[in-house]
């Protein structure tokens, strides 16, 4: 019995590894989310903004270029190595010599980052230096993600390599997610509210008063409605009240729409301009 309990538990222990592994390959299982990240000057208001950018958190993102006979091939990676080289966000990998080592357009240990309410801009800087240009200086990344609802993982696009200056090059990639996109907010006014509460209610009062009538009252037919009496009352009420209001006193009929006068015309004697007659 004790062998077959160690087989169970080392078996038991094998697929977790494995589950933990997969989880690891896969993205999923990151449980330091962006904290990675190291901010160039530490603040509140930007790593709250890096905050938002947790769903993207160690996934990679790639990138290809052409340009004649040249072709690079970019790998991002959020709070993560990219290309497997320990500390880089994004490296450069020369598609026709894929063996030689791949150039770190920047450092995760060396972040920036600013947010707007639907896109966020991150910047590694500390890259590999130029070997001609920009004097020389360390390359630097900028990448701008914006807001698309209907993205989880956009696709990562090169947007430029601007090295033709003295100082500040940098390279910009950018791709959209929902993960920068605002919460959208629900504006309800109090009308609408008082409106939802009030058909609740009713809806409660009638489903609730129908049960009660049809099984423990046992009414039947217009019965089962609750408080048919009183409701049927208060209808008979308001009908005599708008009769009473709208319809206050008896009128008759004009006489055109009759097709004659309302009392009868006497008759006038005959000779009653007689005296006008010359004798």
């Amino acid at each position: 019995m004790k062998v077959v309990t160690n087989q169970d538990g080392g078996a038991f222990l094998v697929w977790t590894l494995v589950v933990q592994l997969v989880l690891c390959g896969s993205g999923v299982y990151a449980a330091d989310g962006t904290d990675s990240c190291k901010l160039l000057s530490e603040s509140v208001s930007e790593r709250n903004v890096l905050k938002r950018l947790e769903p993207l958190a160690h996934k990679n993102f790639t990138a290809v270029t052409k340009n004649g006979t040249e072709s690079y091939t970019y790998v991002f990676q959020l709070c993560g190595d990219a290309g497997g080289v320990p500390g880089a966000g994004i490296v450069q990998l020369d598609s026709m010599k894929m063996e030689e080592k791949p150039t770190v357009i920047g450092m995760y240990d060396a972040t920036q980052v600013i947010g707007g309410s639907n896109w966020v801009m991150l910047i590694y800087a500390n890259g590999d230096k130029y070997d001609a240009h920009c004097s020389k200086e360390k390359r630097k990344a900028i990448v701008m993600i914006s807001c698309d609802r209907k993205t989880d993982m956009g696709n990562m696009k090169v947007v430029l390599e601007d090295r033709d200056r003295l100082q500040n090059c940098f390279y910009l990639f950018e791709f959209e997610s929902s993960a920068v996109c605002s919460a959208i907010e629900s504006h309800i006014s109090t009308g609408s509210i008082i409106l939802i509460i009030g058909f609740c209610l009713l809806a409660v009062y009638l489903i609730g008063g129908f049960l009660y009538q049809r099984l423990i009252v046992g009414a039947k037919g217009m019965e089962q409605f609750p408080n048919h009496a009183f409701w049927l009352e208060i209808g008979n009420l308001t009908a005599d009240g708008c009769d009473f209001v709208c319809r206050s006193g008896k009128q008759e009929e004009a006489p055109a729409y009759r097709g004659g006068a309302t009392e009868p015309i006497e008759e006038e004697p005959e000779e009653r301009d007689d005296h006008l007659l010359p004798m």
